[in-house]
Order: structure tokens, then sequence, then C-alpha cells
């Protein structure tokens, strides 16, 4: 079962996170989702426990609990949609389109 959690601390580790979960059963994996450029959390992350009988009693437990002096919000995580994704553009711009470099 993936587990979404968000409100937690910055200063929360993978080691945290998974240690937290750990109480409820066995955790698979524990991630903090961090900003690419910064490398800071993001304050969220994802928890994997492989027994789903153990991942519903961890999401209700910990649902609006309060932890490291931030309130949880636990829930299932849901798979992420094709669509959900930011689309971009591949055409950088710049250049002169179909300029005569040979006009002089």
């Amino acid at each position: 079962m993936n587990i979404f959690v968000a409100g937690l601390s910055y200063q929360i580790t993978d080691a945290d996170l998974k240690e937290l979960f750990e109480e409820y059963g066995e955790v698979s994996s524990a991630k903090i989702i961090t900003d690419r450029e910064t490398r800071r959390s993001k304050g969220y992350g994802f928890v994997e426990m492989s027994n789903e009988g153990d991942g519903q009693r961890a999401i209700e437990e910990l649902n609006d609990a309060e932890y490291d002096g931030r309130t949880l919000s636990v829930s299932e995580a849901r798979p992420r949609a094709e669509g959900d994704r930011p689309k971009y553009n591949n055409n950088r711009g710049g250049g002169y389109g179909n300029r005569d470099r040979n006009r002089y």
C-alpha cells in the first residue's frame, strides 16, 4: 500500500519517516520529496507498506496527528494520471527564422 504524507517538518529525513510508520507494520520504503535545485524537503513524502491492513491503521491513527510540531495529513496515495504531468514544448524559441545571411 502506498501512503501519501503531507505537513512534514522540513527537517524530517527518510529514516525518520520510516521509523514513524514502522510502529504500525513493515515499511517497504519511505521517501521525502525534495526540490531538485535546492535539495530541501518539500514537506511531503510517500511511505510504502507491504500489508494493506497495517497501512490503513497507520493512515487512521496518523492523519491529523501532530509530529515534530506539525499536523500531518495522511492518506492513501492516488496513482498519478498520465495527464497530471506538466507538458513542455520543446521549441526553445530564439533564432531569426528564414533570414538571408548573405544579403550584404
